[in-house]
């Protein structure tokens, strides 16, 4: 790697049964570091017009926890998508679809989007 690179390292440990027990993760560019008990990610291949995805969560994450981290993902890849590609429309309809989901995992309360 040249001078101006910077790495993000995920430290995954395991039980006697391979489950994770714990993650942890550090960036370089700004020393923070930290842990975590879900880390999902994905990787665009384009020679092979493919995504390789690594989802990795601990056994102590708890399901309410899990459903508040994949509506949070869900806002968080409307509003990414609406800056890779400029599309609002689309945008907005994965956003209301996450609030939906929210609406549905008991997170939100329906009609407070």
């Amino acid at each position: 790697m040249g001078e101006n690179s910077n790495t993000i390292q995920f430290n995954v440990s395991l039980d006697e049964n391979q489950i994770p027990d714990k993650i942890t993760w550090k960036a370089s560019d700004n020393g923070e570091q930290g842990d975590c008990d879900a880390a999902f990610l994905t990787i665009w291949d384009s020679k092979e017009k493919n995504t390789l995805r690594i989802d990795l969560w601990t056994k102590e994450m708890m399901i309410d926890d899990m459903q508040i981290f994949f509506h949070q993902m869900m806002l968080s890849m409307s509003d990414t998508y609406k800056r890779a590609t400029g599309d609002e429309a689309l945008s907005k309809e994965m956003k209301e679809f996450a609030f939906h989901m929210g609406e549905k995992m008991g997170i939100l309360k329906q009609g407070n989007n």
